[in-house]
């Protein structure tokens, strides 16, 4: 059976099938493409659009989430008794003692928990929880 694709020509017989290779790479390249002087200096710009790109990944994607991380970790060392602060899960509370890894923080009267200091999403300004 004989069966004509514009330049690719397929050979079927039974399970077999033959491809006409020449037609099909100059199906799928460019015929000037291939024929180009490839003197070895297309390296560099073969690698430009890659390193372009990973430029752009770092000045908007990679280099805030730092400087974001940077902040966290410098307000979670500043923690203090009596700031008032937001946990990761929305718990809003008031800080009544500091330990190393650990806050423990007045939700209302007379109920505290004890979260770890990482958990602590951001300060509150004073005034915020009310007693």
């Amino acid at each position: 059976m004989l069966e004509d694709f514009s330049d690719i020509t397929v050979f079927t017989s039974g399970e077999d099938m033959v491809y006409n290779i020449d037609s099909a790479m100059g199906f799928l390249i460019s015929d000037a493409w291939a024929q180009a002087d490839g003197g070895g200096g297309g390296g560099l710009i073969g690698i430009l659009p890659m390193v372009l790109i990973f430029v752009v990944f770092y000045f908007l994607l990679i280099r805030p989430q730092q400087k974001r991380a940077k902040e966290h970790r410098n307000m979670v060392a500043a923690l203090s008794k009596d700031d008032e602060v937001v946990t990761n899960g929305g718990t809003l509370g008031k800080i009544i003692d500091v330990d190393d890894s650990f806050v423990t923080l007045e939700i209302a009267p007379d109920i505290n928990i004890r979260v770890q200091r990482a958990a602590i999403s951001q300060m509150m300004p004073k005034g915020t929880v009310k007693s």
